[in-house]
């Protein structure tokens, strides 16, 4: 048994990592800003499934909350599992601004560094002393930092942040066998971006056309390769940025 926490869990693509992971016999340790009712349904679902799971409140956009939440979690991990340490980190909290270029605010600008790049940098390093060795962090990127679509400059200029960081964090947690990589999920069927991909049928057509296996993406294609990538089998894979997007704009 090994012990995940995913951050935004109670919602889209975290309730599916919650979800396989815990298929795959993890237990898991999820946040939630706002949604404490989802992320109470999220943990009974996993209870129901056989796995243990905890809940605690986690604002990524500051930073000066993380020595509190790490108090926490280590409480958390104690009072639940009898244990001091945890197994995997993700790192998946989050939302984007969609602005052109030449309107987006340096308040938007702020927002997407603290929520995505400031909070995974500064989270992952309050966390390390609860992340035992050979355990592994994964961090979400976006296909939006290969490929460009109007709108979305500040949040894939911080998920290009990401894929930086993850490197480095590889390189400099190797020594304690920590792998670290970045998933990058191409459009997804959620209510991301006001859920234009789930619900405006020219959008869906239009990112099914461009899309090598005819469709867009569910949140559960993003969770299942989550949970794929924490497997035992992928402990030799590192530094990497591997992208879910069923072969988007190839």
């Amino acid at each position: 048994m090994k012990i995940a926490l995913v951050t935004g869990g109670s919602r889209g693509l975290g309730k599916s990592m919650c979800l396989h992971l815990a298929e795959k016999g993890h237990d898991i340790v999820l946040t939630y800003l706002h949604k404490g009712a989802e992320a109470d349904a999220v943990a009974a679902t996993i209870r129901e499934r056989g796995r243990k799971a905890a809940i605690l409140p986690l604002d990524v956009s500051r930073a000066d909350t993380f020595p509190a939440f790490a108090d926490a979690l280590g409480e958390t991990l104690e009072k639940t599992w009898g244990r001091k340490d945890f197994d995997f980190l993700v790192n998946n909290a989050g939302y984007g601004v969609e602005a052109p270029f030449a309107e987006t605010t340096e308040d938007q600008f702020d927002q997407m560094i603290n929520v995505h790049l400031k909070a995974a940098f500064f989270l992952s390093q309050r966390l390390l002393p609860l992340l035992r060795d050979g355990g592994r962090i994964v961090n979400v990127s976006t296909g939006l930092a290969r490929f460009s679509l109007p709108g979305y400059a500040a949040y894939s200029a911080a998920k290009g942040g990401i894929e930086v960081l993850t490197r480095y964090m590889a390189k400099e947690l190797g020594p304690r066998h920590i792998t670290v990589n970045a998933i990058a999920p191409g459009a997804i069927a959620t209510d991301f971006g006001g859920g234009a991909v789930r619900d405006n049928p020219n959008v869906n057509a239009f990112i099914a056309s461009q899309t090598a296996l005819g469709r867009v993406g569910e949140a559960d294609d993003i969770g299942a390769a989550l949970a794929m990538l924490l497997d035992d089998g992928a402990g030799w894979i590192t530094g990497q940025r591997i992208e879910i997007s069923g072969g988007m704009f190839l």
